[in-house]
């Protein structure tokens, strides 16, 4: 595995793997523009590195993110926020075609718990808990929180937790939809990239598109959703990965997919 260090996230790569670890670890990884910025870069890098096929987002055994930086956002107005365009960077993480895994720990909460719901699929350790607690400072989430948190666990489960500012632990959080796995909390990055290297050896063109279908889900009609997801069956047919995997399952010998 080669690493590189940046100044707030880690980089380096298990085979097919792209592995980002947030390190900010004096403030339990806080999100500061800093870090969103290097991380967006460093996936939209991984996203066009074809030797990668999946993305693993990880933090620490204690945090995987504890929240925003409020140190940086105090003295912030309206305003300036709006000038900054605070919230553009988040935006570019939903134009990654490759899937992204996070694999967290800990305190997942504000800006950390939003980061982890804009990836596709969530390991975690059963020291996690999870929550929008901005309401305690007085403000809401601004990155998906009232949104995608909604979407996941429900109208009432999320009205609760964004109007309380509770945390929720990982087990609950896996009854109701939020995470797809818990593991240990020396084995839950472990179990991350077992997935994701699982889900690497797959057709990359079959992957992208599947994860483009299902993001449509949450936005479109259902009639609508279901001639998306016929158009992408139907273009699938003109590549090389569907003979080679039919051709395969027929000659009963693993299929050899090269993203064509």
């Amino acid at each position: 595995m080669t690493t590189k260090l940046g100044n707030v996230v880690t980089v380096s790569s298990a085979g097919a793997v792209g592995v980002l670890a947030l390190n900010r670890p004096d403030v339990l990884n806080a999100l500061n523009r800093e870090l969103m910025q290097e991380l967006v870069a460093e996936l939209e890098r991984m996203d066009r590195d074809d030797a990668v096929k999946a993305i693993v987002i990880t933090g620490n055994d204690q945090a995987f993110a504890a929240g925003a930086d409020i140190k940086e956002m105090a003295d912030e107005s309206a305003v300036s926020l709006l000038l900054k365009r605070q919230f553009d960077v988040w935006d570019r993480i939903g134009g990654i075609e490759k899937p992204i895994i996070a694999a967290v720990s800990g305190h997942v909460l504000g800006g950390g718990c939003e980061l982890m719901m804009n990836c596709d699929l969530v390991v975690a350790s059963d020291t996690a808990r999870f929550g929008q607690p901005e309401i305690r400072l007085g403000v809401m989430p601004g990155a998906g929180g009232t949104q995608r948190l909604t979407r996941a666990v429900g109208l009432r489960k999320a009205m609760e937790l964004l109007l309380t500012g509770d945390t929720m632990p990982a087990e609950e959080a896996l009854r109701c939809g939020l995470i797809n796995k818990v593991a240990p909390v020396e084995l839950y990055l472990q179990e991350a990239l077992k997935l994701a290297h699982r889900i690497a050896a797959q057709p990359p063109l079959a992957v992208r598109l599947i994860k483009q279908a299902v993001r449509k889900a949450e936005d479109l009609p259902l009639a609508e959703g279901l001639d998306y997801e016929r158009q992408c069956f139907y273009l699938l047919f003109a590549s090389e990965d569907q003979k080679e995997g039919m051709g395969a399952f027929q000659e009963k010998r693993n299929p050899q997919f090269k993203g064509r």
